[in-house]
Protein backbone atom coordinates (compact mmCIF):
# COMPACT_ATOMS: atom_id res chain seq x y z
CA UNK A 1 0.00 0.00 0.00
CA UNK A 2 1.47 3.33 -1.09
CA UNK A 3 1.68 6.33 1.24
CA UNK A 4 2.66 9.97 0.82
CA UNK A 5 6.29 8.96 1.28
CA UNK A 6 6.12 7.02 -2.00
CA UNK A 7 5.60 10.27 -3.93
CA UNK A 8 8.80 12.33 -3.50
CA UNK A 9 7.67 15.20 -5.75
CA UNK A 10 4.52 15.61 -3.68
CA UNK A 11 6.64 15.49 -0.53
CA UNK A 12 8.72 18.38 -1.90
CA UNK A 13 5.69 20.51 -2.76
CA UNK A 14 3.84 19.92 0.51
CA UNK A 15 6.92 20.38 2.68
CA UNK A 16 8.01 23.56 0.88
CA UNK A 17 4.60 25.18 1.32
CA UNK A 18 4.34 24.13 4.97
CA UNK A 19 7.87 25.27 5.82
CA UNK A 20 7.45 28.60 4.03
CA UNK A 21 4.20 29.24 5.92
CA UNK A 22 5.98 28.51 9.20
CA UNK A 23 8.74 30.97 8.28
CA UNK A 24 6.15 33.59 7.32
CA UNK A 25 4.31 33.10 10.62
CA UNK A 26 7.58 33.52 12.50
CA UNK A 27 8.40 36.72 10.63
CA UNK A 28 4.92 38.22 10.92
CA UNK A 29 3.59 37.25 14.35
CA UNK A 30 6.34 35.86 16.58
CA UNK A 31 7.81 39.32 17.24
CA UNK A 32 4.70 40.29 19.21
CA UNK A 33 5.40 37.64 21.84
CA UNK A 34 9.22 37.72 22.10
CA UNK A 35 10.79 40.44 24.30
CA UNK A 36 13.03 42.91 22.43
CA UNK A 37 16.04 42.93 24.77
CA UNK A 38 19.71 42.12 24.35
CA UNK A 39 19.45 39.09 26.61
CA UNK A 40 16.42 37.79 24.74
CA UNK A 41 18.16 38.33 21.41
CA UNK A 42 21.27 36.44 22.58
CA UNK A 43 19.16 33.59 23.91
CA UNK A 44 17.18 33.48 20.68
CA UNK A 45 20.35 33.30 18.59
CA UNK A 46 21.56 30.40 20.71
CA UNK A 47 18.26 28.54 20.32
CA UNK A 48 18.18 29.17 16.56
CA UNK A 49 21.73 27.91 16.11
CA UNK A 50 21.09 24.81 18.18
CA UNK A 51 17.84 24.05 16.33
CA UNK A 52 19.40 24.42 12.89
CA UNK A 53 22.34 22.25 13.95
CA UNK A 54 19.97 19.58 15.20
CA UNK A 55 17.99 19.78 11.96
CA UNK A 56 21.15 19.28 9.92
CA UNK A 57 22.19 16.29 12.01
CA UNK A 58 18.80 14.60 11.70
CA UNK A 59 18.71 15.22 7.94
CA UNK A 60 22.17 13.67 7.64
CA UNK A 61 21.10 10.73 9.81
CA UNK A 62 17.95 10.16 7.74
CA UNK A 63 19.92 10.40 4.50
CA UNK A 64 22.38 7.83 5.82
CA UNK A 65 19.49 5.51 6.71
CA UNK A 66 18.01 5.85 3.22
CA UNK A 67 21.37 5.19 1.55
CA UNK A 68 21.90 2.12 3.72
CA UNK A 69 18.55 0.67 2.73
CA UNK A 70 19.20 1.44 -0.94
CA UNK A 71 22.57 -0.34 -0.79
CA UNK A 72 20.90 -3.28 0.93
CA UNK A 73 18.40 -3.62 -1.90
CA UNK A 74 21.24 -3.53 -4.45
CA UNK A 75 23.23 -6.17 -2.58
CA UNK A 76 20.27 -8.52 -2.33
CA UNK A 77 19.56 -8.12 -6.05
CA UNK A 78 23.10 -9.25 -6.77
CA UNK A 79 22.82 -12.14 -4.31
CA UNK A 80 19.53 -13.24 -5.83
CA UNK A 81 20.98 -13.29 -9.35
CA UNK A 82 23.98 -15.30 -8.13
CA UNK A 83 21.73 -17.81 -6.37
CA UNK A 84 19.58 -18.37 -9.47
CA UNK A 85 22.60 -18.67 -11.74
CA UNK A 86 24.32 -21.14 -9.42
CA UNK A 87 21.23 -23.31 -9.14
CA UNK A 88 20.86 -23.28 -12.92
CA UNK A 89 24.29 -24.89 -13.15
CA UNK A 90 23.64 -27.26 -10.26
CA UNK A 91 20.59 -28.62 -12.06
CA UNK A 92 23.04 -30.96 -13.83
CA UNK A 93 23.47 -32.75 -10.51
CA UNK A 94 19.84 -33.89 -10.59
CA UNK A 95 18.52 -36.87 -12.54
CA UNK A 96 18.61 -36.15 -16.27
CA UNK A 97 14.83 -36.45 -16.59
CA UNK A 98 14.14 -33.34 -14.46
CA UNK A 99 17.00 -31.12 -15.66
CA UNK A 100 15.16 -29.47 -18.62
CA UNK A 101 12.07 -28.74 -16.55
CA UNK A 102 14.10 -27.37 -13.64
CA UNK A 103 16.02 -25.03 -15.90
CA UNK A 104 12.86 -23.90 -17.68
CA UNK A 105 11.32 -22.99 -14.32
CA UNK A 106 14.47 -21.13 -13.28
CA UNK A 107 14.44 -19.12 -16.51
CA UNK A 108 10.85 -18.05 -15.98
CA UNK A 109 11.56 -17.38 -12.32
CA UNK A 110 14.47 -15.07 -13.21
CA UNK A 111 12.18 -13.23 -15.63
CA UNK A 112 9.58 -12.73 -12.90
CA UNK A 113 12.23 -11.34 -10.59
CA UNK A 114 13.19 -8.76 -13.22
CA UNK A 115 9.54 -7.75 -13.51
CA UNK A 116 9.37 -7.39 -9.72
CA UNK A 117 12.05 -4.72 -9.81
CA UNK A 118 10.57 -2.80 -12.71
CA UNK A 119 6.84 -2.57 -12.05
CA UNK A 120 5.09 0.26 -10.23
CA UNK A 121 1.53 -0.94 -10.73
CA UNK A 122 0.02 -2.54 -7.61
CA UNK A 123 -2.17 -4.96 -9.56
CA UNK A 124 0.74 -6.04 -11.74
CA UNK A 125 2.91 -6.48 -8.65
CA UNK A 126 0.29 -8.71 -7.07
CA UNK A 127 0.26 -10.90 -10.19
CA UNK A 128 4.06 -11.09 -10.20
CA UNK A 129 4.16 -12.09 -6.54
CA UNK A 130 1.53 -14.74 -7.08
CA UNK A 131 3.38 -16.21 -10.05
CA UNK A 132 6.67 -16.07 -8.13
CA UNK A 133 5.17 -18.04 -5.24
CA UNK A 134 3.75 -20.59 -7.67
CA UNK A 135 7.12 -21.04 -9.37
CA UNK A 136 8.87 -21.41 -6.03
CA UNK A 137 6.47 -24.18 -5.02
CA UNK A 138 6.91 -25.96 -8.35
CA UNK A 139 10.70 -25.73 -8.30
CA UNK A 140 10.99 -26.94 -4.72
CA UNK A 141 8.64 -29.84 -5.30
CA UNK A 142 10.50 -30.87 -8.45
CA UNK A 143 13.98 -30.68 -6.95
CA UNK A 144 13.12 -32.22 -3.59
CA UNK A 145 11.24 -35.11 -5.21
CA UNK A 146 14.13 -35.81 -7.59
CA UNK A 147 16.61 -35.72 -4.72
CA UNK A 148 14.46 -38.09 -2.66
CA UNK A 149 14.31 -40.58 -5.54
CA UNK A 150 18.09 -40.53 -6.00
CA UNK A 151 19.54 -39.59 -2.60
CA UNK A 152 23.24 -38.70 -2.87
CA UNK A 153 25.52 -35.78 -1.97
CA UNK A 154 25.24 -34.27 -5.46
CA UNK A 155 21.44 -34.08 -5.45
CA UNK A 156 21.60 -32.70 -1.91
CA UNK A 157 23.81 -29.91 -3.24
CA UNK A 158 21.15 -29.06 -5.83
CA UNK A 159 18.50 -28.97 -3.10
CA UNK A 160 20.73 -26.66 -1.06
CA UNK A 161 21.09 -24.34 -4.06
CA UNK A 162 17.33 -24.20 -4.53
CA UNK A 163 16.99 -23.32 -0.87
CA UNK A 164 19.33 -20.38 -1.48
CA UNK A 165 17.15 -19.25 -4.39
CA UNK A 166 14.04 -19.21 -2.23
CA UNK A 167 15.78 -17.55 0.72
CA UNK A 168 17.27 -14.81 -1.44
CA UNK A 169 13.82 -13.77 -2.60
CA UNK A 170 12.69 -13.48 1.03
CA UNK A 171 15.71 -11.34 1.91
CA UNK A 172 14.98 -9.09 -1.06
CA UNK A 173 11.35 -8.65 -0.03
CA UNK A 174 12.36 -7.79 3.53
CA UNK A 175 14.81 -5.17 2.24
CA UNK A 176 12.04 -3.55 0.18
CA UNK A 177 9.78 -3.40 3.23
CA UNK A 178 12.57 -1.91 5.36
CA UNK A 179 11.96 1.85 5.20
CA UNK A 180 12.84 4.86 7.34
CA UNK A 181 10.61 4.64 10.46
CA UNK A 182 7.61 6.94 10.68
CA UNK A 183 8.91 8.23 14.01
CA UNK A 184 12.11 9.45 12.36
CA UNK A 185 10.12 11.28 9.68
CA UNK A 186 7.86 12.83 12.33
CA UNK A 187 10.79 14.13 14.37
CA UNK A 188 12.49 15.45 11.24
CA UNK A 189 9.37 17.34 10.12
CA UNK A 190 8.69 18.84 13.56
CA UNK A 191 12.23 20.16 13.93
CA UNK A 192 12.12 21.53 10.37
CA UNK A 193 8.88 23.39 11.15
CA UNK A 194 10.28 24.89 14.35
CA UNK A 195 13.50 25.88 12.60
CA UNK A 196 11.62 27.80 9.95
CA UNK A 197 9.49 29.60 12.52
CA UNK A 198 12.62 30.74 14.33
CA UNK A 199 14.36 31.70 11.09
CA UNK A 200 11.34 33.73 10.05
CA UNK A 201 11.55 35.68 13.28
CA UNK A 202 15.29 36.27 12.76
CA UNK A 203 14.66 37.83 9.32
CA UNK A 204 11.68 39.98 10.33
CA UNK A 205 13.55 43.30 9.87
CA UNK A 206 15.44 42.44 6.67
CA UNK A 207 14.46 44.16 3.45
CA UNK A 208 15.06 40.91 1.57
CA UNK A 209 12.82 39.00 3.96
CA UNK A 210 10.63 37.46 1.28
CA UNK A 211 13.66 35.96 -0.45
CA UNK A 212 15.31 34.84 2.79
CA UNK A 213 12.12 33.10 3.87
CA UNK A 214 12.35 30.80 0.85
CA UNK A 215 15.97 29.70 1.20
CA UNK A 216 15.69 27.32 4.15
CA UNK A 217 12.29 25.88 3.14
CA UNK A 218 13.64 25.15 -0.35
CA UNK A 219 16.84 23.57 0.98
CA UNK A 220 15.06 21.41 3.55
CA UNK A 221 12.33 20.40 1.09
CA UNK A 222 15.01 19.39 -1.41
CA UNK A 223 16.60 17.22 1.28
CA UNK A 224 13.21 15.66 2.00
CA UNK A 225 12.77 15.01 -1.72
CA UNK A 226 16.11 13.23 -2.00
CA UNK A 227 15.62 11.17 1.17
CA UNK A 228 12.09 10.10 0.18
CA UNK A 229 13.23 9.32 -3.37
CA UNK A 230 16.07 7.05 -2.24
CA UNK A 231 13.97 5.43 0.49
CA UNK A 232 11.04 4.61 -1.83
CA UNK A 233 11.78 1.41 -3.81
CA UNK A 234 9.05 2.06 -6.41
CA UNK A 235 7.90 5.65 -6.06
CA UNK A 236 11.05 7.59 -6.80
CA UNK A 237 13.33 8.28 -9.72
CA UNK A 238 16.34 6.71 -7.99
CA UNK A 239 15.59 2.99 -8.05
CA UNK A 240 17.53 -0.24 -8.03
CA UNK A 241 18.08 -1.39 -11.62
CA UNK A 242 18.30 -5.22 -11.69
CA UNK A 243 21.44 -5.25 -13.83
CA UNK A 244 22.60 -8.62 -12.50
CA UNK A 245 19.22 -10.25 -13.06
CA UNK A 246 18.96 -8.75 -16.55
CA UNK A 247 22.39 -10.11 -17.44
CA UNK A 248 21.40 -13.49 -16.04
CA UNK A 249 18.18 -13.63 -18.06
CA UNK A 250 20.10 -12.83 -21.23
CA UNK A 251 22.70 -15.48 -20.42
CA UNK A 252 20.08 -18.15 -19.68
CA UNK A 253 18.42 -17.53 -23.03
Amino acid sequence: MKTLLDFPILIFIVSFVALWLCAWVGASFLGEYVPQSEQATAAFSLVLTATLTLLGLIIAFSFSMAIGRYDQRKNYEEAEANAIGTEYLRADLLPAAVVPQTRALLREYAHQRVLFYGTRDARKLSEINARTSQLQAEMWELVSRAAAEVPNPLSALAVWGMNDVLNSQGYTQSAWWNRIPTGAWTLLILIALMSNVLLGYATRHLKTRLVMLMVLPFAVSSAFLLIADIDSPRGGIIRVVPQNLLSLVQALR
